[in-house]
């Protein structure tokens, strides 16, 4: 795909707009980035249902049914927790297709098994679910608009494929 976010924007919005898919979202790292710039394109009430920006443990367990056993074993930035964010997005809007990304944005909060830049995202139907580890780099700035713009790319594929 492009560099240029608005083109991705535009693809979003001409696959789903075309198939008649509703999208959701919910957002940890990017803190509702991705939202927003699909808000930024005319018409997006048309597919776009809305976002669940879940920063915190307890905001992912309670808005997103995210389990504390998944928190605890996992951790926040998993595999498992970004497919549960996905599915319960996807509950709570009521959505075709629902989306999720958390990550570690930086500059702090990286480990050796989790280093700052680690991030999952996560696509679901409800039947089918897809998940990629992220490992990317830079400021704060660039890794949340790298992982939007994956997530993105990620929905294009997948919404494209159906």
């Amino acid at each position: 795909m492009t560099s240029d976010p608005t083109s991705r924007i535009t693809a979003v919005a001409r696959i789903f707009s075309e198939k008649g898919y509703t999208l959701s979202l919910a957002e940890s790292c990017t803190g509702g980035m991705i939202s927003s710039m699909i808000t930024e394109m005319p018409g997006a009430s048309e597919f776009f249902m809305g976002c669940a920006v879940t920063y915190s443990y307890a905001s992912k367990e309670k808005l997103l049914n995210v389990s504390r056993k998944t928190l605890v074993d996992k951790g926040a930035v998993s595999e498992e927790t970004a497919t549960e964010m996905a599915s319960g997005a996807l509950s709570l809007f009521r959505t075709d297709i629902a989306a999720a990304v958390t990550g570690i944005a930086g500059p702090g909060g990286g480990t050796s098994l989790k280093p700052v830049g680690t991030v999952f995202i996560a696509v679901t139907d409800g039947i089918r679910t897809e998940c990629r580890k992220l490992s990317l780099s830079g400021s704060r700035a660039e890794i949340r608009g790298s992982a939007a713009e994956d997530l993105l790319d990620m929905l294009i594929g997948f919404a494209g494929a159906e």
